[in-house]
């Protein structure tokens, strides 16, 4: 394989919820910190601004950093805090539900970038009680619908090109491939801003 940084992206799969709110968390984290910064609160615009930075750091990660795309190779994963380079023949099975999981080997990985809400379950659940089974999916469902099948394809079409079963011997050394990198830039900037906050209560 070559280097996951030097990867081509094939496909990426938008995201099903998150980025309004992502958006909105960082917008009022800005509008925090400017406040702060020009001296509107109670007299304390340093602590103030260092929890803005804080909570857009934490707002980019956890909404607006995950994402989901493939590679010629690779399913790859970006979390909130790391990236998995998922190899795409290894991939045994791959389930949406309230978050997109793929298992390999006896390691399972999940994506918080591709599910159903809560309110979409019941009510799936709702119209599955009064359809019968194998009924179209629900316009809200199509697109969780399409990567599910459309990952668990190019897996097999992966397993293919290589002439891999699933279950082969060879398909478990895949496994062994998963490869992992850590978001240094955000957990770094994370340590420094905790870092600084202390030290302003401590002052």
């Amino acid at each position: 394989m070559t280097d996951p940084d030097s990867d081509t992206v094939v496909e990426r799969f938008a995201p099903t919820s998150g980025r309004i709110s992502g958006v909105a968390g960082l917008i009022t984290a800005g509008v925090v910190l400017i406040l702060a910064l020009l001296g509107w609160d109670t007299g304390t615009p340093l602590g103030v601004a260092i929890v803005a930075l804080l909570g857009a750091l934490m707002v980019w990660a956890a909404m607006l950093r995950p994402a989901l795309w493939t590679t010629g190779n690779d399913l790859v994963m970006r979390g909130m805090l790391g990236t998995h380079w998922v190899p795409l023949a290894a991939i045994d099975t791959v389930i949406v539900t309230q978050v997109l999981a793929v298992k390999v080997g006896d390691r399972r990985f999940v994506s918080p970038v591709i599910g159903y809400t809560v309110r979409q379950t019941v009510k799936s659940k709702a119209r599955d009680a009064r359809s019968p089974s194998g009924s179209a999916p629900a316009p809200t469902q199509e697109h969780q619908a399409f990567v599910e099948a459309r990952i668990a394809y190019v897996a097999q079409d992966a397993r293919d090109r290589l002439g891999i079963r699933k279950g082969s011997p060879e398909q478990q050394a895949l496994a062994a491939g998963v490869r992992h990198t850590w978001a240094w830039p955000e957990l770094v900037a994370t340590a420094l801003l905790v870092l600084a906050f202390a030290v302003w209560v401590i002052l």
